[in-house]
């Protein structure tokens, strides 16, 4: 058994010990059945008001098991870090939130799965009514507006600030072409399992060609590997564009590519 099963067994005995809890549900891998011994743990949990008012967050999840560091994260929800550097991930809500269910893309997993705790039965039908994993139609022409036009944004971008010396920007802007052009792969290969991260599984979701070429696409923060890591994104972006605008019906931003790397050519290589 994997300790992170322990510990959702410890969370799952908490949740339905502790009668202020509304409802619970488990996400991510291990409610996806994907999960391995570097996988999280990631929980929302819907509390009467008047129980997260006198919730702790990081004695909660102390009470789990021993953690070294618990912090809030960007996005709201309390990340606790468990012995093996085991991140476990805590939405610490209200019962009032669980209408807010209905507004995520997907749920990733079986309902049963997911399901902690569901006193009032208020949260199994809002999971319900979600679908279980979100992505584009490949038959869907604004695939090309939303990923391929930024793409070819943040290279141009990237170009300006390699070339303006400004090497960790442009390897930030590189950095949010990256995911489009993983998107932009995903759907290129009809492989769209894990759109919403597009990341997760690529080595063994994409060809070997694409995942080559996208890890060509990456670079340091100095002057000749942003080069060359641009002008390997420049070429796949326009290969698997190409793809998908032919899908479509589409055309290409020819002009905009060759001048792009017209430009590429001209900055430093060494």
């Amino acid at each position: 058994m994997l300790y992170q099963e322990e510990l959702i067994a410890r969370v799952r005995t908490a949740c339905e010990t502790d009668r202020g809890l509304d409802a619970a549900l488990m996400y991510g891998s291990f409610a996806a059945g994907e999960a391995d011994a570097h996988s999280d743990i990631e929980f929302w949990l819907f509390f009467t008001p008047r129980r997260r008012a006198e919730i702790d967050p990081a004695a909660w999840c102390a009470a789990i098991a021993p953690t070294s560091h618990v912090l809030l994260n960007e996005f709201g929800s309390h990340v606790a870090f468990f012995p093996g550097l085991v991140r476990g991930e805590f939405h610490f809500a209200t019962a009032d939130d669980i209408p807010t269910v209905a507004t995520w893309p997907a749920r990733g997993a079986a309902v049963d799965r997911m399901l902690l705790v569901d006193r009032s039965g208020a949260l199994a039908p809002v999971l319900a009514a979600l679908p279980r994993h979100r992505a584009p139609a490949l038959d869907d022409p604004d695939v090309l507006t939303r990923h391929c036009d930024p793409l070819v944004n943040w290279l141009v971008l990237a170009h300006h600030l390699t070339a303006r010396g400004e090497h960790l920007r442009a390897w930030d802007a590189l950095g949010h072409a990256h995911r489009h052009l993983l998107w932009m792969a995903r759907l290129a290969e009809n492989s769209t399992a894990h759109w919403l991260t597009p990341s997760r599984a690529a080595e063994h979701e994409l060809s070997p060609t694409t995942t080559a070429a996208l890890r060509a696409a990456t670079a340091p923060a100095d002057a000749h590997a942003l080069t060359t890591a641009l002008r390997a994104a420049s070429t796949l972006g326009q290969r698997l564009w190409t793809t998908l605008a032919t899908r479509h019906g589409q055309s290409l931003p020819t002009a905009l590519f060759a001048e792009l790397d017209a430009a590429l050519d001209t900055l430093p290589t060494r």
